[in-house]
C-alpha cells in the first residue's frame, strides 16, 4: 500500500484567513445574542429561528431541518423551541406526512415578536458586521462564503 502525501501546511495568508474566521463565528453569535437580550426577551439564535420559520410555507418546518438550517443539533433545536414554546411563539406538532417527527409552527405571538425584535437585530448586525466593511466587496464576499458553506 502506498503511503498517502501528507497535506500541504496553510500558509500565512490562509492561516490568517482562518484564524480570523474562527474568531467571527465565535464573536458574532455572542455578541448579537447580548444585543438582543439587552432590548428584547429571544436571543439572536430564538430569533433566527423564528426567521426560519416566517420564510417557509405555512410557517412549519421539521424540527431536524430547522436545526440544520440553524446550525444546532436537533437536541439543542429542542431546547430553543422549548424555550420559544413558553413564551407561546412557536408550538410543536406531529408531522401528519408521517407521524413520527415534529413540526415548530411560528405562531401568531411568535410574527408578533419577530415584527418587535428586527430592528434590534438589524441595528446589532449593523454595527457589529457591516459599519466595519467600508470599501468592501460584500457582493463577492459573500461568494466566496457560499463557496465554504453553501446554502
Amino acid at each position: 500500500m502506498a503511503e498517502a502525501t501528507p497535506p500541504e501546511p496553510l500558509n500565512a495568508v490562509e492561516e490568517a484567513f482562518l484564524r480570523a474566521l474562527g474568531r467571527v463565528i465565535t464573536f458574532l453569535p455572542r455578541v448579537v445574542d447580548a444585543d438582543m437580550l439587552e432590548e428584547q426577551p429571544i436571543s439572536g439564535t430564538e430569533y433566527m429561528v423564528l426567521v426560519h420559520l416566517s420564510e417557509v410555507p405555512d410557517n412549519q418546518m421539521r424540527m431536524s431541518e430547522l436545526a440544520g438550517m440553524c446550525g444546532l443539533s436537533l437536541s439543542g433545536m429542542t431546547r430553543v423551541v422549548n424555550r420559544l414554546e413558553s413564551q407561546s411563539l412557536v408550538i410543536r406538532e406531529k408531522s401528519p406526512d408521517d407521524g413520527r417527527s415534529w413540526l415548530a409552527v411560528l405562531t401568531s405571538a411568535g410574527w408578533t415578536q419577530l415584527k418587535q425584535a428586527w430592528p434590534t437585530n438589524l441595528a446589532s448586525v449593523r454595527r457589529h458586521v457591516f459599519s466595519r466593511l467600508d470599501g468592501c466587496d460584500i457582493a463577492a464576499a459573500a461568494k466566496v462564503l457560499e463557496r465554504v458553506a453553501p446554502a
